[in-house]
C-alpha cells in the first residue's frame, strides 16, 4: 500500500509544470519567481511575496515587502500574470525608528484612485520629541488630507510609485513639520480593497480559482 501511495505522489509531481510569475507593468513585468502546478487554474488567486530590492536591485529597499496575486495564466507560454495586492514595511525596520520621549502618529485611510481602485493605506509619522494630543490630531488630519487628495489625483500605478519610492511620505513630512518637528514619515502599509467592475462600479479585489466554483 505504501509503495503505491509513493508512486502516485511521484507521478503527480511529474505532471506539474513550472510557470514564471510576472509582475505588473508598473514593475517592468519583472519575473517574481517560478511556481509549479499540475493544473494552471490552481494558480489563480495564489499570492506571491517579494521585496522591492529583488525587483530594483537597490539594497536600500530591502525592507519594502510586496504582495502580488495571480489573476491570469498563459498555459501555452507557461506564464502567470499578477496584480499588485499591497505592501508592508518590515517590522524590524519600523522598530529601528522608535525612540523614547518621541511620539508615533498613525493613521489608516480608505481611499480611491483616479482610475477607480480602492485601497487601505496606513501612514506613520514619527516626531522628534514627544508632542501633545492636539498636535497628534493635527498631524493625523494633515496626513489623511494629503493621502486622500493625492490618491484621488493619481492612477493606481502612479500611487504605487508614490507610496513605494517616498513621494507621498515626503509631501506629508513637509506639511507636518510645520506643526511639530518630524523625524520620519513612512507609508507603512497598503492593501488593495476594490477594483473597477462593469460600468465602473467597484467590486471586491478578490481572486478565486475557477476550481472553487466547480466544487460547489
Amino acid at each position: 500500500m505504501s509503495r503505491r501511495r509513493y508512486g502516485g505522489t511521484r507521478d503527480t509531481w511529474r505532471l506539474k509544470k513550472w510557470y514564471e510569475v510576472i509582475a505588473p507593468p508598473v514593475f517592468g513585468n519583472a519575473v517574481l519567481g517560478t511556481t509549479p502546478a499540475d493544473d494552471p487554474r490552481k494558480l489563480i488567486g495564489r499570492v506571491m511575496e517579494t521585496t522591492l530590492y529583488d525587483i530594483t536591485g537597490d539594497f536600500s529597499l530591502v525592507h519594502v515587502h510586496l504582495y502580488f496575486q495571480i489573476i491570469d495564466v498563459d498555459e501555452e507560454n507557461l506564464k502567470a500574470y499578477t496584480r499588485f495586492k499591497g505592501h508592508e514595511l518590515a517590522r524590524d525596520y519600523m522598530k529601528s525608528f522608535i525612540r523614547r520621549k518621541s511620539s508615533k502618529v498613525q493613521g489608516i485611510y480608505n481611499v480611491v484612485t483616479k482610475d477607480g481602485y480602492g485601497l487601505r493605506i496606513t501612514g506613520v509619522v514619527l516626531t522628534t520629541y514627544r508632542c501633545k494630543t492636539s498636535q497628534k490630531k493635527a498631524i493625523r488630519k494633515i496626513m489623511g488630507e494629503i493621502i486622500t487628495k493625492r490618491t484621488a489625483e493619481m492612477t493606481l500605478d502612479e500611487l504605487i510609485k508614490a507610496m513605494l519610492f517616498g513621494q507621498l511620505a515626503n509631501e506629508i513630512f513637509e506639511a507636518a513639520k510645520k506643526i511639530y518637528p518630524i523625524r520620519k514619515v513612512e507609508i507603512y502599509k497598503s492593501k488593495l480593497l476594490t477594483i473597477p467592475g462593469p460600468e465602473g462600479k467597484p467590486q471586491p479585489a478578490v481572486v478565486v480559482s475557477p476550481l472553487m466554483y466547480e466544487r460547489r
